[in-house]
């Protein structure tokens, strides 16, 4: 009795929000997908998408399962989920898009992907980084290598006027410093405090990337 009153008061509860058995079933394949996401259980997320768990399914922060796998660099998660029909485009609510967070990981292979697949490479998150920013900051230079090769231009300005190689100098990341400088990035360009690449780059203490720059004849 105990188990057929439980039985009812679930029925009912469900009938009063709205929605279905296949729509609470739907909602818990979904879940059951963010989990085997954050696990890396790729063998479970197939079983899941197979059972049409939706590949743009996202979590409380709005990362959906690409995001995840891009974000633990699960390449092999990440390859099967742009297969099988996940948004390339899809930003988390910080509006980081999957080309984003493949350039600040340093997954390579996956942003490639994502570039042959048409992902923006000039989307910007809401403090207006770019996937070349992250790139920059983070050292990944053969991810700022592709961009360049995308078009993006090498001394675009972003957020407080800042470039890709004052980004780069600032992080002390003197083989993407040099691949920029090798690309026409300009070291004399000032951001909107007024300082250049070196002067950035001494502030933060980077003293390799400062000889580098100054041989460039800024200082």
């Amino acid at each position: 009795m105990h188990r057929i009153a439980r039985r009812c008061g679930a029925a009912l509860a469900l009938a009063c929000s709205g929605a279905t058995w296949a729509q609470t079933a739907s909602m818990d394949t979904n879940r059951d997908a963010l989990a085997a996401a954050r696990s890396g259980n790729l063998p479970k997320l197939q079983t899941l998408i197979d059972q049409h768990a939706a590949p743009d399914t996202r979590n409380r922060i709005g990362d959906s399962l690409l995001m995840i796998a891009i974000k633990s660099n699960r390449t092999d998660m990440a390859r099967y989920l742009i297969e099988h029909g996940a948004s390339i485009e899809l930003a988390n609510l910080a509006r980081v898009t999957p080309l984003m967070a493949a350039a600040f990981e340093g997954n390579a292979e996956i942003a490639r992907l994502l570039l042959e697949r048409h992902a923006d490479p000039n989307a910007s998150d809401r403090v207006r980084k770019t996937a070349m920013v992250y790139a920059a900051g983070e050292g990944r230079t053969a991810i700022v290598d592709m961009l360049l090769k995308e078009g993006v231009p090498v001394n675009q300005r972003y957020a407080n006027d800042l470039t890709a190689l004052m980004w780069a100098a600032g992080a002390g990341q003197a083989d993407t410093v040099r691949l920029l400088l090798e690309r026409g990035a300009d070291a004399g360009m000032q951001d909107n405090r007024g300082k250049t690449a070196a002067q950035i780059a001494r502030e933060a203490g980077h003293s390799d990337v400062v000889a580098l720059l100054e041989r460039e004849g800024v200082r």
